[in-house]
């Protein structure tokens, strides 16, 4: 099992999580973080740091994010890790936005 970060993270790119990450699993692309499931030690620290709850273990995630589980494998390898809080993206949504855009697609 390896954890998945999913669409809230998209255009948000909050960093809490890849601080906590003991083996440098998180990948920085442009709009978002990337877990590598090579990397991923399964060690559920990068859950609670994140503050749109964007992450979740790889048996968890929700059926409309489960396309985000290979997206991740690919698109880690193309972005250098990091390990470092960066400020998020200037128009990052807040957890209250993202539950709202869920709850109208859904």
């Amino acid at each position: 099992m390896t954890y998945v970060v999913t669409e809230h993270c998209l255009k948000c790119k909050y960093t809490d999580c890849a601080v906590v990450c003991p083996v440098e699993a998180f990948h920085e692309a442009p709009e978002m973080l990337y877990i590598n499931p090579a990397t991923c030690i399964d060690c559920n620290l990068c859950v609670a740091e994140c503050p749109v709850e964007a992450i979740y273990a790889g048996e968890e995630v929700p059926k409309r994010y489960e396309k985000w589980t290979k997206i991740n494998a690919e698109e880690c390898e193309k972005y250098p890790t990091i390990a470092e809080k960066k400020p998020a993206l200037p128009d990052a949504l807040t957890l209250d936005q993202w539950k709202e855009i869920d709850a109208k697609s859904s």
